[in-house]
Formats: structure tokens, sequence, C-alpha cells
């Protein structure tokens, strides 16, 4: 169906994002890469890899331990059949969706594991 590449980026809900943006950068030496504030999410650098702070707001609680979601980067031709590969499993798939995740803008989608957890899915 697809091929594992790593890990694309982390979502984490925060209660100050500009708190967490220094601790980020100054810290563990992250850099800003992108702001949306239309949806109020700041992406930081890490290596090739990327941090998204999203603010804790009442439609984006903060989840078991900060952690929104985070994004596996895989390799596939085609999405759309990865997503009805997975439906077929019995895995709770969303729509595929262009984002922006660590290697650009893309086609991905949100599935939930066992646990209720939300992973992204976004070929490389």
């Amino acid at each position: 169906m697809f091929t594992p590449l790593g890990l694309d980026h982390v979502v984490l809900t925060v209660r100050d994002q500009a708190v967490a943006q220094k601790f980020y950068c100054d810290v563990l030496g992250c850099t800003v890469d992108d702001v949306n504030e239309k949806i109020a999410l700041i992406q930081l650098r890490f290596g090739e890899q990327l941090i998204d702070l999203v603010p804790v707001t009442a439609e984006r609680p903060a989840r078991a331990g900060g952690l929104d979601h985070f994004c596996l980067s895989i390799k596939c031709d085609d999405l759309a059949a990865v997503a009805e590969g997975l439906r077929g499993r019995g895995v709770e798939v969303g729509d595929v969706v262009s984002r922006r995740g660590a290697f650009g803008r893309g086609p991905s989608i949100y599935i939930r594991d066992p646990d209720g957890y939300t992973i992204e899915l976004k070929p490389r």
C-alpha cells in the first residue's frame, strides 16, 4: 500500500505559543519555518522535521500530554487508494486534504489508532 519513510512532524497543543516558541527556539535550537495566522499555527523547523505549536482553545482542547497528532511520512503512488485500503481494514480515515508538512504542501489523510490517537499519513 505504501512505504514508511519517517517522521514528518508532531503537533503540540500549548497554553502560550510565545512561551513555547521561545523554549523550542532558544533551548532546542529550532527556527521558525512558517506561521499560519488563519489557523493560529506556528511551525518550527527541527532538522528535517517540524514541531507545530497550536493554542489550546474550546474547539481544540488540550490532549493527553499535549499531543494533538503526529505525522508519518510515506511513499505511495495513490493516497486515495491507500485511504480506501485502510477503510477496508476497518480503520477510521478522513478525507484526502492538502496540508503543509516538513517536506512541503501536499495531500494527507488522518487516521485513528485503537487508542484514539490521531495519525497523519503524508506522502513525501
